[in-house]
């Protein structure tokens, strides 16, 4: 079925992104027609290699691409059935959408906890913010251990929490997660995981997950698809795409030689599903 402006996404996704391209500085084109769906309440992982597209896809539905010179050329975004590719990242964020961006970013020189208060700008209230700020701490029992401490001097693991602790002071309703393994050991890596989950099962947050750790994220994602250089080769079930052969052994690391790329024996094709 063709979207028009007549015609909205299903209200069962609480994410559309339909056919979209991005362009940087006028002249590169980084996606290239990325189709994809975040159903309420599901968790969907965005894998592929470094450069992909992954982040780009995420700050393509944020709309924070403006600040890197960036922009969507074609296609739509919706949210709950409204077309949102043209509001601002604040209005996004009071909509209840909110990105964790690669890399953590917290604010070195502030606590932790201070960080953690950034995030409840959108509403105010002290008993609320209170209310908040314990959520995040029963989450992140290791957060409530280090609030005094400077979120400058607390480990990789501790600033990925605050960085996701934070946008859960927002009160979002789905939670646009960058690379939440990076430069993380593996044990830090299944906590940080466990806790995404705990949080998609008992807050009810939908979360698009892009992750380059392609075993992890298909173990607690709902469904996945896969970017090569800006475009998706391959989606389905999690479950049916740890047990695809060639994802077995171009992104799991099991499984055979020669081959310099997952499309060379998957042909793209154009999807139709949105136009």
């Amino acid at each position: 079925m063709s979207l028009t402006a007549e015609t909205k996404p299903a209200p069962t996704n609480v994410l559309d992104v339909a056919n979209i391209e991005v362009i940087y500085n006028h002249v590169i084109l980084v996606l290239k027609g990325v189709s994809l769906a975040v159903p309420e309440g599901s968790i969907v992982a965005l894998l592929g290699a470094n450069g992909a597209g992954k982040s780009t896809t995420l700050k393509a539905i944020s709309n924070l691409l403006l600040s890197e010179r960036g922009q969507v050329t074609k296609g739509r975004i919706h949210y709950r059935g409204e077309r949102v590719d043209g509001l601002t990242p604040n209005d996004l964020v009071r909509r209840g959408v909110i990105q964790v961006m690669e890399g953590r970013h917290c604010f070195g020189h502030l606590t932790v906890e201070e960080n953690l208060l950034t995030g409840a700008f959108i509403h105010g209230g002290q008993r609320r913010v209170a209310e908040d700020l314990e959520k995040v701490y029963h989450y992140f029992p290791r957060l409530k251990e280090r609030r005094t401490s400077q979120a400058g001097y607390t480990s990789g693991g501790e600033q990925q929490m605050t960085a996701i602790g934070r946008a859960l002071m927002s009160r979002p309703s789905t939670i646009l997660l960058d690379e939440p393994s990076m430069g993380l050991a593996p044990q830090l890596v299944e906590e940080i995981f466990c806790i995404v989950r705990n949080l998609n099962e008992q807050e009810k947050v939908s979360i698009l997950l892009a992750e380059q750790n392609t075993n992890i994220a298909l173990r607690y994602a709902h469904y996945g698809y896969i970017l090569e250089n800006g475009r998706v080769v391959l989606d389905g079930d999690a479950a049916d795409l740890r047990e695809n052969e060639d994802v077995k052994e171009f992104y799991l690391g099991i499984g055979g030689e020669g081959r310099r790329s997952f499309r060379d024996v998957k042909h793209y094709r154009r999807r139709k599903r949105w136009l």
